[in-house]
């Protein structure tokens, strides 16, 4: 498996604030709703950003079944967690906010010791599989605009830093 961080840029391309590129949500659990493309309303996305604040954890799909092509938005309230999956030319890319501060643990990583509160954050994907800190961000301001603008262009923000993996 290969990996590369792509460094944050300096501006934002122009791009219609109105748009909406996902054509699903779905929270997880998904008790707390699912959204088809008729439902994902500005209130309902307003409501979403207001809530990453608070703690939440749901799949943004560019794709109208829900199968592919998405972001998962993890949040406790204090970390944050965009993962982002994107089939290129027949092939899986992987994109995570990527934490530079903690880029030292990237082999601890690897080892898999959960119980090492240096490397992990309380966060869980898909409800079970933890959320090392060189994935996750601590601004949450940043990362609720990262997901805004997934909202709208279906595209990594490109004001963060991203872990690519492929």
């Amino acid at each position: 498996m290969n990996i590369e961080i792509i460094s944050k840029k300096e501006a934002i391309p122009s791009f219609d604030k109105n748009m909406i590129a996902v054509k699903h949500i779905q929270y997880y659990p998904s008790r707390h709703g699912t959204y088809n493309e008729a439902e994902i309303t500005p209130v309902l996305i307003m409501n979403i950003l207001k809530e990453i604040y608070k703690g939440i954890n749901l799949f943004l799909y560019l794709d109208p079944y829900g199968e592919r092509d998405f972001m998962e938005v993890l949040s406790d309230g204090e970390w944050l967690s965009l993962a982002c999956s994107f089939n290129q030319n027949g092939k899986l890319h992987n994109y995570y906010t990527y934490n530079g501060v903690y880029a030292d643990t990237a082999e601890e990583v690897e080892q898999f010791d959960y119980s090492d509160k240096r490397v992990w954050t309380a966060l869980e994907s898909g409800g079970q599989s933890p959320v090392p800190k060189i994935q996750a961000v601590t601004d949450m301001e940043a990362g609720v605009k990262a997901v805004e603008y997934f909202i709208r262009r279906g595209e990594l923000y490109p004001l963060i830093d991203w872990l690519h993996e492929f």
